[in-house]
């Protein structure tokens, strides 16, 4: 689990592999305080297994079920990636609930200086803006951010100008590809109330909860 405060900017060093799998290594310094093998870091949002270590380096296997829904495959050595540890028990919890388990991606469609921010237009498919709303969370690259507006093909975010000092998003560009994850807490509602396979003692009963639901059960 994490909380989508990026704690360092490292560099991809490395990457092997094919098209379908690849073995990516990570340059950084913070996050290997304490490394173990079997750790999990986040890579741009994206929660992998640390595989082996240096005291400069690291490496995670990328399976191609993660090569297909993250930019992660796009990626070339010398580029910059948001790196974050799991989170430990009694840490503060300064950004919101990230899994590290990415739903998809976006692109950027255009960024713009707003005073001390910066602007960014990201497009994405409505299968992910069906769970966003204005002033609510979304990870981009593994950073916890808040929605300004939501529109039918994708979404904006203001960054402050410490998040855009100390994360990638000061290399993103028009056209550049980008890791989002979706409000957990969202997905799981969603899960609940439309559409979940009920016990077949409860079959029967409403589907779903709306307002003919409410007024059965005195609620409307």
């Amino acid at each position: 689990m994490f909380t989508g405060l990026v704690e360092e900017v490292g560099i991809l060093a490395g990457i092997a592999g094919g098209s379908r799998a690849c073995t990516l290594t990570i340059q950084a310094a913070k996050v290997l305080k304490g490394v173990q093998l079997g750790d999990s870091i986040a890579v741009n949002g994206v929660c992998l297994t640390v595989t082996s270590f240096t005291a400069r380096h690291f490496t995670v296997d990328v399976m191609p079920e993660t090569l297909k829904k993250t930019n992660l495959g796009k990626l070339a050595p010398g580029q910059a990636v948001n790196l974050e540890r799991a989170m430990a028990l009694g840490d503060r919890f300064g950004g919101h609930i990230v899994s590290g388990h990415v739903d998809g991606t976006g692109v950027v469609l255009s960024r713009k200086n707003d005073a001390n921010a910066v602007l960014f237009r990201i497009e994405c498919g409505a299968s992910l803006l069906r769970y966003m709303v204005p002033r609510g969370s979304v990870t981009v690259d593994g950073i916890s951010l808040t929605i300004v507006d939501v529109w039918e093909s994708g979404f904006s975010v203001s960054i402050i100008p410490h998040t855009l000092a100390h994360t990638s998003l000061r290399e993103r560009q028009p056209g550049d590809r980008v890791n989002l994850e979706c409000d957990i807490i969202a997905k799981y509602v969603e899960r609940l109330l439309d559409g979940y396979p009920r016990p077949e003692r409860e079959q029967g009963r409403a589907d779903r909860i709306g307002i003919d639901f409410l007024r059965q059960h005195g609620f409307a």
